[in-house]
């Protein structure tokens, strides 16, 4: 790595850091650290909204997916308008009422406090598992262009990520958050530009050899059959929209940006510009994985073949080799800008939950802001630690985009079922909400076993363990309810 690179890269992590422990207050309280004092613009909103979506996953894994198959996990950003909708028409003004900043007090009035620790539980897995697949991401440039352990890579950038996270609370991750979106998606434009203007026979011979490759058509959207056991592209727009649903309706994540934001107005389009926004960035990586196939297929450059067997690895090692020095130190940085706004999120929206949902209701019997405001910047530390755990376990993965996509299906535990089930203007029973919970906790540990263990039966892509999760939860708890009523 040039020491031009080394220096653009350093200051602008560095830079974060700093920027973020700027937020740090003496006199705050727990209820500002974790709301941000409910005093963002909207548009700030927006753009942490677009950059905890646009993580590392996101800036590397695309890219990988795109090189190495198709775009069929576009499918999944095409998904995205529906929950914007229902986020600002429904969500937005719901939880901004509700006046608790955790999205799991409304579960706990409608079912009692085991919806709210079941949702919670599933909540805290869920983003330690996101956190572990950001960081291992993190690390894959640094090994590439300097030869740094990896581990090495993952337990420093934690350090950093929890630092600021720890000094500044929400007001500073949702800042840093914008800066850092705006980065990415430069520094994902120039490096689109220099791909295509570097083909032998101009820009449009990108898409001639992407379209015609040997493999099938690098543009796909993946197959329009019924199959359930592949990843075709109505599962993965299923699996899409159900995802997506359960972020914007009952992700910690978000919901606790609607309440920073200063109004509703600005909350809901907060939650509008942030959706929108993914849909053509995300495109734009999908595109640099097709360019990136064009590149090293017209013979521009070599590709070894050991990066080729790792297409995460294909983009960063197109930085270090294909790019001018000063440019590559600012796409590591963008690189960098997607995952620590991801990860710095999950830890304060995290140690949030861990407050909220289970130091409160079970060990403060009184409010008392400065020992709230400890707890919190200590949960911050241990949920980060926990991150960094999991992604140095993840360091064997071949494809992590595949890795977090079923792993989220499986820890989400089809959460959003028991949400829709509180808000149908039916009353449901308590004792057949808790039935249908465990009947779709059942049916998420089949569709995810069923597999890997080479169980008899039909086996379901992994994708669909939440949609089946979701929709055995509201069906069960739903007629189950009809069931005691009639009694």
């Amino acid at each position: 790595m040039h020491v031009i690179d080394f220096i653009v890269f350093l200051a602008f992590t560095l830079g974060v850091v700093v920027f973020g422990c700027s937020f740090f207050k003496k006199g705050s309280s727990a209820e500002e650290f974790t709301s941000a004092g409910h005093s963002i613009p909207g548009w700030v909103v927006g753009m942490s909204i677009f950059a905890t979506y646009v993580s590392s996953i996101s800036y590397i894994g695309y890219p990988g997916k795109a090189f190495a198959a198709d775009w069929n996990a576009f499918v999944f950003s095409l998904s995205i308008p529906i929950a914007s909708y229902f986020a600002a028409k429904y969500f937005v003004p719901f939880y901004r009422k509700s006046g608790s900043v955790s999205a799991y007090t409304f579960l706990e009035e409608k079912f009692g406090a085991w919806a709210r620790l079941y949702a919670s539980a599933c909540y805290l897995l869920t983003q330690i598992a996101r956190m572990g697949s950001i960081l291992y991401l993190l690390a894959v440039p640094m090994y590439i262009l300097m030869g740094w352990d990896m581990h090495t890579v993952i337990i420093l950038t934690s350090i950093g990520i929890i630092i600021y996270s720890m000094m500044g609370g929400l007001k500073a991750v949702i800042w840093a958050d914008a800066i850092q979106g705006i980065i990415l998606i430069g520094g994902a434009l120039l490096c689109l530009a220099i791909l295509m203007c570097s083909m032998p026979e101009g820009p449009m011979q990108t898409f001639e050899l992407a379209i015609n490759s040997p493999e099938g058509n690098k543009f796909s959207l993946g197959a329009f059959t019924s199959d359930l056991t592949t990843s075709t592209f109505w599962v993965c727009l299923i699996y899409g929209i159900f995802i997506n649903l359960q972020n914007y309706g009952i992700d910690q994540n978000y919901v606790q940006r609607y309440h920073a934001a200063k109004t509703d107005k600005d909350a809901k389009f907060s939650a509008l510009f942030g959706g929108y926004l993914f849909i053509p960035v995300s495109a734009l990586f999908f595109l640099i994985g097709s360019a990136l196939y064009s590149y090293y297929q017209a013979g521009v450059a070599p590709l070894p073949a050991e990066i080729q067997a790792k297409p995460d690895y294909v983009f960063p090692y197109f930085i270090v080799n294909g790019l001018p020095i000063g440019l590559r130190g600012l796409l590591i940085a963008s690189i960098f800008a997607a995952g620590m706004s991801t990860v710095s999120t999950s830890v304060t929206s995290a140690a949030t939950i861990l407050l909220t949902d289970y130091v409160r209701p079970f060990f403060l019997k009184t409010r008392r802001q400065k020992l709230e405001l400890a707890i919190v910047r200590l949960s911050s530390f241990g949920v980060g630690i926990l991150g960094a755990c999991v992604a140095i376990a993840m360091l064997s993965v071949e494809s992590i985009i595949d890795a977090w996509w079923t792993l989220s299906s499986i820890f989400s535990g089809g959460m959003l079922g028991l949400f829709l089930l509180g808000c149908i203007p039916a009353r449901i029973n308590r004792i057949a909400a808790f039935i249908g919970c465990i009947a779709g906790i059942v049916v998420i540990a089949w569709i995810s076993l069923a597999s890997m263990w080479n169980l008899p039966g039909i086996h379901l892509h992994p994708y669909l363990a939440i949609v089946l999760g979701t929709t055995v939860i509201f069906l069960v708890g739903f007629l189950a309810t009809l069931l005691w009523h009639r009694k």
